[in-house]
């Protein structure tokens, strides 16, 4: 049996780089597709040549992540960069299961055109199969002088441990998450359909600024309608924009990415051998998105012992499947042992694939509602908790600096709370002990803002809230060349 060629090899590296031929562009395919919002942080990252890194780009399956590399690699171009010193491997392609990345990096020398003097900007996507390759990645920062390197993978949470471990000082991880609301508007065309371009009203909004600018939308039905649609379907660029997936969504979401993550990428990277039980836990918890849960519920109905559950949970973590949100007290106070919380899927159109569409009426849509805001915090740099007690809850509190309730929101997708403030006893209470003059209540479609028994409550439709959270998370996310650029600071 014949080892494949190194010249096979080469060829497929010349193959995927056609901007090394004329006219010296990316392929039509991503040239067609519009730039997410993130590739203006992504980018002065890439560029920024002062610090010796490479660029660790994470983020889940589907999202636009080698879209994403693309789009650099076409701005490289367009500012002047030599085509011949830009490289993009797949690592993940079978051709290269026994390269090293010093092998794929020597190999692209070899294959790509003679290079001209600036520097050189190599492209690794899909890393996280490849083995030690943290260690090979810190050896090539260290030796090859003058080039930038910038590496994807879709395991996220591992990429950053071992990005954090062996890397430190040579790895700058950007995240890719789903997509926001606000951007999917923007991607659909509807942002200035349906949103003044400047803000109509300026409101409390918590954990954003003390008093946000708020784009009070042309018709809240309309933005409800495309609202309900993103939560449904929005988290991924291509479903968005396909049909025929938004007509079978298991197919797509659940096929080829739900699937290829528990029955592919968690086995392989953390040695699970039951998928079944994998399978159904992440099942339930998405079923149970926004509810609170507990591990002694979780086994008794799976028969699944409560470390094993922990572990799993912690491993769709990893994959950004999920989201963990802890408990606090009605003093905001933490509990030391985490026996009940809150698992969130961190996209919210993954319900959809699983289950059915919900529409506007159904009794699971204000789940679905704060399950889509929680999301949005993907995005942005925060404490987040719920409180829980004997006889009340709030749905999201940030803590501040010194680990105080700060803000608190309560998520509804009604107007009914407008009507009849008194009814929101726990938030009001919790406002009442924390000291918070305060807090926020989303609606399905009213504004107000009601003073009661020393407290603020601003009303605010949870679409509305939604888009700004999203928005200003990325306007505000900073992304320095010389520190890590993640959404957790």
């Amino acid at each position: 049996m014949r080892d494949i060629p190194t010249a096979q090899v080469l060829k497929r590296i010349q193959a995927e780089n056609v901007w090394w031929r004329e006219p010296h562009t990316i392929n039509e395919s991503y040239l067609s597709l519009q730039r997410r919002a993130y590739f203006e942080l992504l980018f002065p990252l890439v560029t920024y040549l002062d610090v010796r890194r490479a660029v660790l780009l994470m983020g889940p399956r589907r999202v636009g992540k080698t879209v994403l590399l693309h789009h650099v690699i076409q701005q490289l171009i367009a500012d002047g960069i030599a085509p011949s010193n830009i490289c993009y491997v797949s690592v993940d392609h079978p051709i290269h299961n026994n390269c090293s990345l010093h092998d794929l990096h020597e190999h692209s020398l070899s294959a790509s055109p003679t290079g001209v003097p600036g520097p050189r900007y190599v492209f690794f996507d899909e890393i996280q199969y490849m083995r030690d390759w943290e260690v090979q990645l810190k050896t090539l920062v260290d030796h090859a002088t003058g080039t930038r390197f910038v590496a994807s993978g879709s395991a996220a949470a591992a990429l950053r441990l071992k990005s954090n471990e062996s890397g430190a000082g040579r790895f700058t991880d950007f995240l890719l998450p789903p997509l926001t609301f606000h951007e999917y508007l923007a991607l659909l065309g509807k942002e200035e359909q349906l949103l003044p371009r400047e803000a109509q009203a300026r409101v409390f909004l918590p954990s954003l600024d003390a008093d946000a600018p708020v784009f009070v939308p042309y018709d809240i039905e309309a933005l409800n309608r495309s609202f309900v649609h993103y939560l449904n379907f929005g988290g991924y660029p291509e479903a968005i924009l396909s049909k025929a997936i938004q007509d079978d969504p298991a197919r797509f979401i659940k096929g080829d990415i739900i699937d290829k993550v528990l029955l592919r990428d968690l086995p392989g990277l953390y040695g699970i051998q039951d998928i079944q039980e994998l399978n159904y836990l992440f099942t339930t918890l998405a079923f149970n998105s926004a509810r609170e849960v507990s591990l002694e519920q979780l086994a008794k109905s799976s028969g699944v012992a409560k470390n094993t559950i922990r572990r799993y949970i912690e491993y769709l973590e990893a994959a950004f499947l999920v989201k963990v949100v802890h408990r606090i007290d009605r003093s905001g106070r933490r509990f030391q042992r985490a026996n009940y919380f809150k698992v969130y899927l961190m996209n919210p159109s993954i319900r959809c694939a699983l289950f059915s569409p919900l529409e506007s009426t159904d009794e699971e849509m204000g789940n679905l509602a704060e399950t889509g805001i929680l999301s949005q915090w993907f995005h942005a740099s925060a404490n987040l908790h719920y409180a829980r007690w004997a006889n009340g809850e709030v749905d999201l509190v940030g803590l501040d600096q010194k680990l105080k309730p700060g803000w608190a929101v309560e998520v509804k997708w009604s107007d009914r709370y407008r009507e009849r403030p008194r009814d929101l006893r726990s938030l009001l209470a919790f406002c009442r002990v924390n000291h918070l003059d305060r807090a926020l209540v989303t609606t399905r479609s009213t504004f107000d803002s009601i003073e009661l028994g020393g407290t603020t409550l601003e009303f605010v439709p949870a679409s509305v809230y939604c888009y700004t959270v999203g928005l200003n998370s990325i306007r505000r996310r900073s992304a320095s060349p010389t520190g890590r650029a993640t959404p957790y600071g």
